[in-house]
């Protein structure tokens, strides 16, 4: 065999174990990026949303033209969180929640009755964010609508329970039934003495429509991926695949018991 013909057959099976090792990485890529895609669809789709949305602005800045009218009782900075629960429970928890967001119903589905029986007794105080991402991501109001329509429920002192039938009827992701006042009118009725003047109006007006979108922007600039992110005394617990609602009762007990 010629030297020409030895080079040739060895330059083709050169080309060949390249091209065997470059399926070979894009193989091993495309697994990765399935992985990737699964571990995301764990944490919940409005996680995704929350990082286009983030970056999108959505139509909320529009609203926030008008003055920042706190519900009554917030707390922490600019008058952003509404508290639930005694003021001075050794243990807090933060919760960032959008009610259109399914991860977040996912979440208090699993979560709400240890977090009232904690609040009720005194050893947590829950500190509630109202946030917009996923009418930042599919777009409508429904988001901003249910928030502000939970703000006003909490001037009537009756936010827990709005709050839970909230996430108890909320509809399809892509559905913007939040939007409708008659919706939340509707939905206030299973509230005992929410659906009165008061109420409607508020809901009516956006009277804390500003509120909402300050939060909301105080969420974007915290830096979170999505929604929901629960902080307990400021660590993340919910990306804790290992957490459940025994063990953040366990954490408080601990808590209430320095």
């Amino acid at each position: 065999m010629s030297d020409k013909n030895r080079e040739g057959k060895r330059t083709a099976r050169e080309r060949m174990a390249a091209e065997r090792e470059k399926q070979k990485t894009a193989e091993k890529r495309r697994r990765t990026l399935i992985v990737g895609a699964s571990v995301v669809c764990v944490l919940g789709l409005a996680a995704v949303i929350g990082v286009v949305a983030a970056n999108s602005g959505g139509d909320d800045e529009s609203k926030a033209s008008g003055p920042v009218v706190a519900p009554s009782g917030a707390q922490g900075k600019d008058g952003l969180a509404i508290p639930v629960g005694e003021e001075d429970a050794k243990a807090t928890l933060t919760v960032w929640e959008d009610f259109r967001c399914p991860a977040c119903k996912a979440f208090e589905q699993t979560y709400s009755s240890t977090l009232n029986e904690l609040t009720e007794a005194g050893k947590l105080k829950v500190e509630y964010h109202l946030v917009t991402l996923i009418d930042g991501g599919l777009g409508g109001s429904g988001s901003l609508s249910a928030a502000n329509a939970a703000a006003c429920a909490q001037d009537a002192g009756k936010f827990t329970a709005y709050h839970d039938v909230l996430f108890e009827n909320q509809p399809m992701e892509s559905d913007d039934a939040f939007s409708s006042d008659d919706k939340l009118f509707d939905l206030a009725s299973k509230v005992d003495g929410l659906d009165t003047p008061e109420f409607r109006t508020c809901v009516e007006d956006g009277t804390h429509d500003s509120w909402v979108v300050k939060s909301n922007e105080a969420f974007q600039k915290g830096g979170f991926s999505g929604t929901p992110t629960v902080l307990f005394e400021g660590q993340n617990i919910y990306q804790d695949r290992s957490m459940t609602p025994e063990k953040l009762k366990q954490m408080v007990e601990e808590a209430n018991e320095s």
